[in-house]
């Protein structure tokens, strides 16, 4: 059987394709349609109905609050496709840490016995953490088992960490690990946290020993949220004036400030 193909006829643009604009270039109108499934896929997520151990170390309460509350979003700053593509892409280097530190000789385990994520849940399921891996043997020179957290970071940020270490210049995330040590039993032996650099994929290996006071520090923070959102207080913010450093690219800033 014989098939006419004619590679010269151009097929006439859809209205969706007019729809991007005349005049856009390639990437401009693929980047459209790719950010556009992302966000709508965002928004058709259910919200967490739950305190985030990932969280609770944000300096703000009062944005922790609104966060707990599904308070609506200043005015365009929802997530964006560009901010989604971050996520989804540290969540890929994440994987690749998984197989680096399996081939490594590491005993790393993910998920239980269900395919499901390790994590833990109190306060009636309001307070919730979901973490990483649990490191539970292999490589020499370790004490396990031990808890493992991965982040990812530019190589500005990734610097930062190497420099500083984790507990100064990423205080958000040694609260989290620390909280984790506390509830999922992991606190007898030190945390490997692992910070890839996304522009140069070094990587950063850190050992972060039980913080039992950060611990109940944070874990005393959330139970004060869940209080006052019960009572209908609303938390205090974290600074004085709109212009400090912390409520810059807040998602409630207009909101928050607006209450006086």
């Amino acid at each position: 059987m014989e098939i006419d193909l004619d590679f010269n006829r151009r097929p006439k643009a859809s209205p969706a394709s007019r729809s991007l604009g005349e005049g856009w270039n390639t990437a401009d109108r693929v980047n459209v349609l790719i950010d556009a499934a992302l966000e709508a896929d965002d928004r058709a997520r259910a919200p967490r109905d739950y305190l985030g151990a990932s969280r609770l170390g944000d300096p703000c309460l009062r944005r922790l609050q609104y966060e707990y509350t599904h308070t609506p979003r200043d005015e365009g700053a929802h997530l964006n496709g560009r901010t989604l593509r971050i996520f989804a892409a540290g969540h890929a280097f994440e994987d690749l840490a998984v197989r680096w530190l399996r081939s490594a000789g590491f005993d790393l385990r993910t998920r239980d016995r269900g395919g499901e994520q390790f994590g833990f849940s109190v306060a009636g399921g309001r307070i919730r953490g979901h973490i990483d891996g649990v490191l539970c043997g292999g490589a020499p020179g370790f004490a396990y088992p031990a808890l493992w957290e991965c982040k990812t970071a530019n190589a500005k940020g990734w610097r930062e960490i190497v420099r500083r270490g984790v507990a100064v210049a990423r205080p958000v995330y040694a609260a989290q690990v620390a909280l984790y040590q506390a509830y999922m039993d992991l606190a007898g032996a030190p945390a490997l946290f692992t910070v890839v650099n996304k522009d140069t994929s070094e990587l950063w290996h850190e050992l972060l020993p039980f913080d039992a006071a950060l611990a109940q520090r944070v874990s005393d923070k959330a139970v004060q949220i869940l209080r006052a959102t019960d009572a209908g207080e609303l938390m205090p913010r974290v600074a004085a004036n709109p212009d400090h450093h912390e409520c810059a690219g807040c998602a409630w800033k207009a909101r928050c400030w607006a209450h006086g």
